[in-house]
């Protein structure tokens, strides 16, 4: 649609693809293949580019059964299972080699990930149990390389991103909006549950009962954390995906407080969290079994926390903070 708009505004093959982040030959490409002409030639004069029509000339093209390489050319096919079986290349190594030997000859370059899915995909009998034994990892299935920010989502109830986030809890000028996440004793076999306030720095700890950390147990756990603070206080919960909070929609039945989720691996989207639970390891240290703390003792340590003067808040402690926003909403 973007596109379709922006040729009936006129604008440029450059313009258009400066806006998508897409290179000038891309878009060009996109708009001659996919453009609408009467006599049906992309390269005919007067054509109209319609996004509707894109989408059903991709998907015809797509339908078409192509011939693969490996499969037309016999020179190729000996050429790659010779240096697969005989000289043990790798798939990258014999793509890259196949550019060397065939400089001319682009119909006879193959990437790596085409040599793969010809082991463990098209192969067939013995040749496929042949050539799959001679790679290194010895694999009777190739395993899948996706991109971490497109893997599928690990709940069953749909993950709010941060993206979506109040703007309010991005400056941390408006209190109410915590970061949470587990600390993991030996083994991964106990955690004890951390929530930081963004605004005070105010640190909540939960204690997971006989070192459990699935799903349900953490969503009581947060629930009996939270459940005496003031709605003021009460106005989100930032997350990484980790599968205990698979009921994360529970918690926000229970309590009213809706749940971010950050980034695959970006820790630093929660970072007055991180930055405390490293502060936690000295009390907590890693491999200990984090299962023998009770409540009392968590609360202690929490308040040795929040007593503690930072320099983010003008040298005052979390706890002062804390109180005065409760004095003022009083």
């Amino acid at each position: 649609m973007f596109i379709a708009d922006a040729l009936i505004l006129r604008w440029s093959i450059r313009e258009i693809a400066r806006q998508l982040g897409r290179s000038a030959g891309t878009v060009s490409r996109e708009v001659r293949r996919n453009q609408w002409t009467r006599d049906g030639d992309p390269d005919s004069p007067g054509g109209r580019y319609g996004p509707h029509a894109a989408e059903q000339k991709a998907a015809q093209r797509r339908r078409r059964p192509k011939a693969r390489k490996l499969d037309t050319d016999r020179v190729l096919r000996a050429l790659v299972a010779t240096w697969l079986l005989r000289k043990k290349w790798s798939p990258r190594q014999i793509a890259h080699r196949l550019r060397r030997v065939f400089p001319d000859q682009p119909e006879r370059h193959l990437a790596h990930e085409t040599i793969y899915q010809a082991i463990y995909v098209q192969g067939r009998g013995a040749l496929r149990r042949e050539l799959a034994a001679a790679l290194r990892q010895g694999r009777a299935q190739r395993r899948p390389h996706r991109d971490p920010n497109t893997r599928q989502s690990r709940f069953s109830e749909p993950m709010v991103m941060i993206s979506e986030r109040p703007a309010e809890a991005d400056d941390r000028a408006v209190p109410g909006h915590w970061e949470g996440d587990l600390i993991l004793g030996a083994g991964n076999t106990s955690a004890i549950a951390t929530l930081v306030e963004r605004h005070t720095r105010y640190l909540l700890l939960a204690a997971l009962p006989e070192g459990r950390h699935d799903a349900a147990t953490v969503r009581d756990a947060l629930i009996a954390a939270m459940a005496g603070l003031p709605a003021s206080l009460t106005r989100s919960l930032t997350w990484d995906q980790g599968t205990e909070m698979a009921r994360h929609h529970e918690f926000s039945l229970a309590t009213g407080i809706p749940v971010y989720f950050c980034d695959p691996a970006s820790p630093w989207m929660r970072g007055s969290n991180e930055n405390t639970n490293g502060l936690l390891r000295q009390y907590f240290p890693k491999g200990s079994n984090l299962a023998v703390h009770s409540q009392a003792h968590l609360d202690a340590v929490a308040d040795e926390l929040n007593g503690r003067p930072r320099e983010t808040l003008d040298w005052d402690d979390p706890a002062q903070r804390l109180a005065s926003l409760l004095a003022d909403s009083n």
